[in-house]
């Protein structure tokens, strides 16, 4: 099933939901809620637009036939920014997701999500797995989320200004300023607020049972891990995305292409 849709998404009013602790997470949801939905979780330092809207992913599940409900995480987008490390545990990014999806009252929906969005969905696909039938995790790191980032660099340049070094560090330091309305504060305290969950490293022994695409870029340094988790899940499959590091994959068409026809079953 297909629709004529207009090559730009428009971006809609973020509609509020409170989660944890009181903190308000911003969702968005295109198409009419009759059809298959699939929810949008992004990547660190990303949000909903910098992700799926601006990539083309939006458009695409739209002119197969999907809703898309997406979320910013918090921490990100137009989400509250709380500057504590303890708001920002795995277990609670997950729970978030799931909040999202009973308020509104999806009672099945493929997932997609990027880098730490493939992480929490990790989880989110063994909590909730009899509503999340098919999933693609792209960029899905096999250990510690955001464990390349040096934290003493980024709370260095958070709090007295002092340039970054570590090549890998300074990517997401250009990603943080490159989307606008990200709280460097808060991002150092999402990547310490994840390195203190418990379980933080995903467990093959316990992978997915859905049918899981995971996808990541020939040039990104989290590859083996992520094909390793593909290949543990019983009915998980591998695409390596030609010439695409970690910080550029989300907008590579081979991705975009691949995911859809894959959520197509």
């Amino acid at each position: 099933m297909t629709t004529s849709l207009p090559q730009l998404t428009e971006m809609p009013d973020p509609q509020y939901i409170m989660v944890g602790e009181g903190h308000r997470i911003a969702t968005y949801s295109w198409g009419e809620d009759t059809l298959p939905t699939v929810v949008l979780v992004h990547g660190f330092a990303s949000s909903t637009r910098d992700n799926w809207v601006s990539t083309g992913w939006v458009r695409d599940l739209q002119r197969a036939g999907y809703r898309v409900l997406a979320l910013d995480q918090r921490g990100h987008g137009a989400s509250d920014k709380p500057h504590e490390s303890r708001d920002y545990h795995l277990r609670q990014l997950a729970s978030d997701v799931e909040a999202v999806l009973d308020t509104y009252l999806v009672d099945e929906a493929s997932y997609v999500g990027y880098s730490l969005g493939a992480r929490v969905g990790w989880e989110v696909l063994q909590d909730i797995a009899p509503r999340i039938p098919r999933a693609v995790l792209g960029g899905v790191p096999d250990g510690i989320p955001l464990a390349r980032l040096d934290l003493d660099q980024v709370r260095a340049l958070a709090e007295h200004g002092t340039p970054v070094t570590d090549p890998v560090t300074q990517n997401y330091v250009k990603l943080t300023e490159r989307v606008p309305g990200n709280d460097l504060q808060a991002l150092l305290a999402i990547a310490t607020g994840l390195r203190a969950s418990k379980q933080v490293d995903p467990d093959p022994a316990h992978a997915p049972q859905q049918p899981v695409l995971f996808a990541t870029g020939s040039l990104d340094g989290i590859i083996e891990g992520s094909k390793a988790l593909a290949a543990a899940c019983p009915a998980g499959r591998f695409l390596e995305i030609p010439d695409r590091h970690h910080f550029n994959a989300p907008g590579s068409r081979v991705f975009r292409e691949a995911a859809v026809e894959f959520l197509a079953g």
